[in-house]
């Protein structure tokens, strides 16, 4: 048994205490990370951040980042050195590159993230997913709005050329 100012921990259960909270707390938080860890089933692979990263066709920088900025958590280390990815975390990264694809900014994602929460319910993730998706939807509908109104502008702009063309051109006969 390891202890410290704030943390007791039992290695061979695993356990970490947080001496700053109360013990039910404490147990209820071991019970949802027991239950949530992110470990590897039998016949599943770790797979490497390079081998992600190509796959994904990430570069392994953005994989990192991703991680510093708190939208990916911490991975599983190799050998105490290589980031390894189990395949909850490769789907969570399709997730995310889907997400990017919509355009959800960094910020909004960890906001999707903290919704997600400690549980790891999906639940609690979908109605602010939909709320973000909505008011994107929203952004474009506006941005396709000032293009339309663009495009007649400049339409209008190419017509008035045209007639001015075609006047000077009647002018010099």
């Amino acid at each position: 048994m390891m202890t410290g100012a704030r943390y007791c921990a039992d290695v061979q259960r695993g356990v970490l205490i947080d001496k700053r909270r109360p013990l039910a707390e404490n147990v209820s938080i071991y019970v949802k990370v027991k239950r949530m860890t992110n470990v590897l089933k039998e016949g599943e692979t770790m797979v490497s951040i390079s081998d992600l990263a190509r796959d994904l066709g990430l570069t392994t920088r953005t994989l990192r980042y991703w991680e510093e900025v708190g939208i990916v958590e911490s991975v599983e280390r190799q050998d105490g050195a290589n980031r390894g990815y189990t395949p909850y975390y490769v789907r969570r990264i399709k997730f995310i590159i889907k997400l990017k694809e919509l355009g959800l900014t960094i910020k909004e994602m960890q906001d999707l993230y903290a919704a997600y929460g400690d549980a790891k319910q999906t639940e609690k993730m979908i109605p602010r997913l939909i709320e973000i998706l909505d008011l994107h939807v929203a952004k474009v509908d506006e941005k396709m709005a000032q293009l339309a109104s663009l495009r007649q502008d400049i339409v209008g702009y190419r017509q008035k050329m045209m007639k001015q063309f075609a006047l000077s051109n009647e002018k010099e006969q």
